[in-house]
C-alpha cells in the first residue's frame, strides 16, 4: 500500500471523516457529540481518543514515516495491516488479551478499537511504584497461548504457511528490529545515544568480541527461525493495565520468529524497571519492596509460561510438529515429555539472549525507556543503566549455563548492589 489517496487525520477532521461509520455511531454516539484529542506519544503513529454521548473509542492511524525521527525516515502505511491482522489472531488465540477491533481501513491505515479505561500504560504505572494484581500470571498466559497457538505445534501446515507468507511482508518494521536491536548498539551507529557517564562501559561492550558475535547469532535466529507469530515489540509500554487487569496493545511489529523472542523482550523490560528504581527513590531504599515485586513478576511470567505451554503441549498439540501419532498413540508419552523439555530448554536459552540484547538496545540505541529517561540526575541514571548493561552482557554470554529463573533474579539483586560505571 502506498500513500496515494492517504490523508492524515487531525482532531478537527476526524469527526467528518469517520462519523459515517455505523460502529462508531453505535458505540460512541453521533459525530456532532464527539470530542477528539490526540494522545499518541509513541515512536510511530497518530493515536486519538474519541469521546461522545454513548461512549469512547481509540482511533490509530499509521504515518508514512517514523514519528520519532520525522519525514527523513519514511515508513510504509501497510504496517497498520499487520497490526490489525496480529490483533485479531491474538484475540482468537488468547481471548480478552487485546482490545477489541471495531473497524479497519487499509487504504487510510486506520484501526478503530475499544478504548481501555481506566487503564494506563504499564511502564508509567511501574515508574510510579504501582502494582498490578495477577500481572505475571496474565502475561505468562498471553505469551504461552499466542506463541504456542501461532506455531506448527498447533496450526495446520497450510494455515501456518499462509500466515507466515502474510507476515513476511512486514519487511520495513523487521528491518528496524534487525538493525536497531541487534546491530546498532554494538558500534557507534549514527542514531545511537546514551547517558553521559556511560562512556567507559559502552567502550568495553563495543570492544567485546564475544558479545558482538552473540548479538549476531541472535539476529540470525530472529531472521531465520520462523517458529511462531510474534508480537514483535512486547514491552511494558505496549501493555495497558488497571490494578487487576492487563491488555496487550501495539503489535505492528508482528512477524514470524523464535518463540523466545517475545518472552525475552518482555522480561528485559521488567528487569530494566527493577534496575531503574533507585533513580526514582525519594529516600534511599524506599523502592526496595517494589524492586522485589518486579522480580517476582519476572519469575511468575516465566513459570506460568512454562506451565501453560506444557498444558497446551499435552492438550492442543495438533500441528505437524511432535505429533501425538508418533508419541502418545504409540504408547510413548514419556518421549513426548522429553521432547517438551528439550523445546522449553531451547526457548529458555533463546529467551535469555533476547532479554540481554533488549537491555542493551534500550540504553545504547535510538529508542530508550522512560524507566531510565525520567531519572533527572544523570549520574544516578548512568549508574542504574550501567547495571542493566552489565546484566544484559551476562545474559547474552551465559544463557547456556543459567539453570533457572531464580538464577536470573538472584543475579539482578546482586548486580543492583554493584558499581558498573
Amino acid at each position: 500500500m502506498t500513500a496515494q489517496g492517504y490523508v492524515a487525520l487531525t482532531p478537527d477532521s476526524l469527526p467528518g471523516r469517520l462519523g459515517v461509520l455505523s460502529v462508531l455511531r453505535e458505540r460512541v454516539g453521533p459525530s456532532d457529540s464527539w470530542q477528539v484529542r490526540e494522545v499518541g506519544d509513541g515512536n510511530l503513529n497518530l493515536v486519538f481518543i474519541v469521546a461522545g454521548s454513548a461512549g469512547q473509542a481509540v482511533v490509530k492511524q499509521a504515518l508514512p514515516y517514523v514519528r520519532l525521527v520525522g519525514e527523513s525516515w519514511p515508513l510504509p502505511l501497510k504496517r497498520s495491516f499487520f497490526e490489525y491482522n496480529a490483533l485479531i489472531r491474538q484475540e482468537a488465540r488468547d481471548p480478552g488479551s487485546v482490545p477489541a477491533v471495531w473497524h479497519f481501513d487499509e487504504a487510510q491505515a486506520i484501526v478503530v478499537m475499544e478504548y481501555l479505561t481506566p487503564h494506563v500504560i504499564l511502564r508509567q504505572a511501574l515508574i510510579a511504584g504501582r502494582r498490578v494484581e495477577g500481572l505475571g500470571q496474565r502475561l505468562g498466559e498471553f505469551c504461552a497461548r499466542t506463541l504456542f497457538r501461532g506455531s506448527d505445534l498447533s496450526m495446520t501446515a497450510a494455515a501456518k504457511k499462509a500466515d507466515l507468507a502474510l507476515f513476511a511482508g512486514n519487511v520495513e518494521l523487521c528491518d528496524i528490529t534487525e538493525n536497531l536491536v541487534f546491530s546498532d548498539p554494538y558500534f557507534d551507529a549514527p542514531m545511537n545515544r546514551h547517558t553521559p557517564g556511560l562512556e567507559g562501559i559502552v567502550a568495553r561492550l563495543r570492544a567485546d568480541l564475544s558479545l558482538k558475535v552473540a548479538a549476531q547469532h541472535l539476529k540470525l535466529a530472529f531472521t531465520s527461525r520462523a517458529e511462531t507469530m510474534l508480537h514483535g515489540d512486547l514491552h511494558t509500554g505496549s501493555i495497558m493495565v488497571t490494578d487487576t487487569e492487563a491488555k496487550v496493545i501495539d503489535p505492528e511489529f508482528a512477524t514470524y520468529g523464535p518463540m523466545g523472542f517475545d518472552v525475552g523482550m518482555l522480561l528485559a523490560n521488567f528487569l530494566m524497571a527493577h534496575f531503574s528504581q533507585p533513580g526514582h527513590e525519594a529516600a534511599k531504599g524506599d523502592r526496595a519492596a517494589h524492586q522485589d515485586w518486579l522480580l517476582s513478576v519476572v519469575e511468575t511470567i516465566w513459570q506460568v509460561f512454562v506451565a501453560e505451554f506444557s498444558q497446551l503441549w499435552r492438550t492442543e498439540r495438533r500441528g505437524i510438529l511432535y505429533q501425538a501419532s508418533l508419541y502418545e498413540d504409540q504408547g510413548h508419552a514419556l518421549a513426548a515429555e522429553q521432547a517438551l523439555a528439550d523445546v522449553l530448554g531451547r526457548i529458555w536459552v533463546d529467551m535469555l539472549g533476547f532479554c540481554g540484547v533488549e537491555m542493551h538496545r534500550r540504553i545504547l540505541g535510538l529508542a530508550h525507556n522512560a524507566d531510565f529517561e525520567r531519572i533527572e540526575d544523570e549520574r544516578r541514571r548512568a549508574a542504574c543503566e550501567a547495571r542493566a548493561l552489565a546484566m544484559g552482557r551476562q545474559l547474552m554470554l551465559g544463557a547456556g549455563s543459567m539453570p533457572g529463573i531464580g538464577t536470573v533474579t538472584a543475579m539482578a539483586r546482586r548486580m543492583d548492589k554493584e558499581d558498573h560505571l
